[in-house]
């Protein structure tokens, strides 16, 4: 816990009770100021908090009693409106009341255990009534039934697709140089595309790699080309025709004609994370070309521009996003019937992480301490790493641990560095809007919740779960 201001005469054997303030309007300077700095006498800075944009906080130990407060926020005085004030001799200033009843606690336990995080009072959780969560639905539903595919092309740039006769291994280093975790598939001898390759495909070749009935080496990997991957992947699976004969899963694209609901709901039901744009102009589909990866990330982002200067006509956008439900959350106590969030430590295995990814089906990984704040995140697009330098050829997936998988994409970090485009997060208390805005960005596919201040894992909410809500 962050170390804390002691309060001006504090009577000896006084029990004070940690409070974390918390400023989350932004600014460059921000200081608390109040009764009990020194009687209104005393700024007391306040940090920001790392990866939280706006937030800044400090913990300052108070007795019980009633207190009152402001900020300073570079050079003008503010109160936090959404916490009790009054006006008084000191301005408008906001106010606090501590329990004043006699506890016989032991004072350093009653430290560790007291806390109040986002806030000195609990908030007034705001919500919607049915009709205006459906009046929001039913708008976002016609905007994206009256809008096309051809909104998310851009005017320029490339599309990287792969041939399924290339080797596996030299496909694997493609997506790695090209930074990319996914490519479309094209049959060059038939002129059509016909799948994808993506992370998850290379997960499950070092997880067959590493198992000890492995029919796969290493140097097949030099010869075995993506088609028959793919054909040993739908036979494990047993995607078998009526004879036995293995048939690959039909590829999930769109055209560029397609209405963005329809693409939306394509990605959601196939649980994909991007669907091939696909255009031909003869009849029988021949000669296709590729313009584009539909992603919900491109989708949401023609939400969020389509109703930015009209976010109140859907008063959903307004609420916290911990006031709907949306995403996995870390379980309360007495609570057991929610979906676990799955968390690692940096000592775990990779073997642990790929087998996390596979049967939990997720495609993110918070890694956290031992007090179970964020250090960092793994994902499934981060296995690409291993094609650097050859690594996973000399690798054991059972020795090596996370930490020294992330390390291999990131020699130019400092270990635990939170990286703004690998660990985005956001608050408990932060608007839908603001969450659908950040998940908007390019490659931004999750937000981790986070604690403001000690940055522990409250929960994550990802691309995919704003979608099914927004579409219900």
């Amino acid at each position: 816990m962050d170390s804390m201001p002691e309060a001006a005469a504090v009577v000896p054997g006084t029990v004070l009770i940690p409070v974390r303030f918390v400023w989350k309007h932004g600014g460059n300077s921000v200081y608390l100021f109040g009764s009990f700095t020194q009687q209104w006498s005393q700024l007391v800075p306040m940090l920001p908090v790392e990866g939280c944009d706006n937030v800044f906080q400090t913990v300052f130990g108070l007795m019980p009693g009633y207190h009152q407060y402001k900020f300073y926020v570079d050079g003008q005085w503010r109160y936090d409106e959404s916490q009790p004030y009054v006006t008084g001799e000191n301005g408008v200033v906001n106010t606090l009341l501590l329990a004043t009843d006699y506890m016989d606690v032991d004072n350093e336990a009653f430290r560790r255990m007291a806390r109040v995080t986002d806030g000195p009072l609990p908030e007034v959780v705001p919500s919607v009534s049915e009709a205006d969560l459906q009046a929001s639905r039913q708008r976002i539903s016609v905007f994206l039934s009256t809008h096309t595919v051809y909104e998310l092309l851009p005017e320029s740039g490339k599309v990287f697709a792969l041939d399924v006769d290339l080797p596996v291994k030299q496909a694997f280093h493609m997506l790695h140089e090209q930074g990319i975790p996914m490519a479309p598939l094209c049959d060059f001898s038939r002129g059509q595309f016909v799948g994808v390759l993506s992370a998850l495909d290379f997960i499950l070749i070092l997880r067959e790699l590493g198992s000890h009935a492995s029919n796969l080496t290493e140097e097949e990997l030099e010869t075995h080309t993506i088609s028959a991957w793919k054909e040993g992947k739908a036979y494990l699976n047993r995607q078998n025709d009526v004879h036995g004969r293995a048939f690959p899963r039909r590829l999930i694209h769109a055209g560029p004609y397609d209405n963005l609901k329809d693409v939306a709901l394509k990605i959601l039901q196939n649980e994909v994370a991007t669907v091939p744009i696909i255009h031909s102009s003869s009849e029988d589909g021949s000669f296709p070309q590729l313009l584009h990866l539909a992603s919900l990330s491109g989708i949401l982002k023609c939400i969020c521009r389509y109703f930015r200067h009209n976010a109140s006509s859907l008063p959903i956008l307004q609420l916290p996003i911990c006031t709907i439900p949306v995403g996995t959350w870390a379980p309360k106590i007495g609570e057991s019937n929610r979906r676990p969030l799955a968390t690692l430590r940096p000592s775990a295995s990779l073997s642990s992480a790929l087998n996390l990814l596979v049967q939990a089906q997720v495609s993110s990984i918070p890694i956290v301490d031992d007090n179970d704040s964020l250090l960092d995140i793994y994902c499934r697009s981060d296995i690409t790493a291993l094609a650097k330098d050859r690594a996973y050829t000399h690798i054991n997936l059972d020795e090596m641990t996370i930490h020294q998988a992330l390390q291999l994409g990131q020699d130019s970090y400092s270990p635990y560095e939170l990286r703004s485009q690998r660990c985005q997060m956001c608050l408990r208390s932060d608007s839908v809007h603001k969450v659908m805005e950040r998940l908007a960005n390019p490659g931004v596919r999750r937000l981790v919740i986070v604690e403001a201040g000690s940055k522990q894992v409250e929960g994550i909410v990802s691309l995919g779960d704003i979608f099914k809500f927004l579409l219900g």
